[in-house]
């Protein structure tokens, strides 16, 4: 299953108008929740600017100056990563950077594994979704306003329905929303599986 999971604003945003996540550090429950999500996947789809914030977990020592953080390392270090990128020449840590589209990343992705695949950065998960390949929505909703910023959903051509299957409420307000993909009964093979599926070379500058 692909997932697409960000902390969001209670308007929608992603990041704040200066492009920070900063807003979303998180608590010790919190981050032992991320910590049990990220530890249940099988590989971690991402754009540059994700990539980039996430990259001293598998780089900096002084991210390992708590039990909780030196566990996250660990776990983030041995998730294999695919980054999408126009700009990097090279990744560091346990990631290569794309080969395929979008959509053929994917497909790879859920074949090499029984595990959730996760997709990170919205203008990449933009392009998932623009291909109706993203199975669930979980949100991390942080309960402040930003007022403009990164948006966690992008516009769509048509309505997508999805049904709620769990909510969590954590004591600093987060409330976590997990919402998965209703989709109409079809015979064909499931092109999130399929190497051959169309796809889009859309990716992070």
């Amino acid at each position: 299953m692909l997932v697409y999971s960000m902390s969001v604003s209670l308007d929608g945003f992603v990041t704040d108008r200066t492009d920070s996540f900063r807003w979303t550090v998180p608590d010790e429950e919190l981050f032992g929740y991320h910590l049990e999500q990220v530890s249940s996947l099988g590989g971690y789809l991402t754009g540059r600017r994700l990539y980039e914030v996430m990259l001293p977990w598998e780089t900096d020592p002084t991210m390992r100056a708590t039990e909780l953080g030196d566990r996250f390392a660990d776990v983030w270090g041995a998730l294999g990563k695919v980054v999408f990128s126009r700009t990097l020449e090279h990744v560091e840590g346990n990631a290569r950077l794309a080969a395929g589209s979008v959509a053929q990343e994917i497909a790879t992705a859920l074949d090499s594994t029984d595990q959730d695949i996760s997709i990170g950065g919205a203008d990449l998960a933009a392009a998932a979704i623009a291909l109706d390949l993203v199975d669930e929505l979980r949100m991390f909703r942080c309960p402040v306003v930003l007022g403009g910023g990164t948006s966690y959903l992008p516009p769509v051509r048509s309505q997508m329905r999805f049904g709620l299957v769990q909510t969590r409420t954590f004591g600093t307000g987060v409330i976590y929303e997990r919402y998965r993909r209703i989709r109409p009964p079809t015979s064909g093979p499931d092109p999130r599986r399929s190497t051959d599926a169309p796809g889009t070379s859309t990716v992070h500058p």
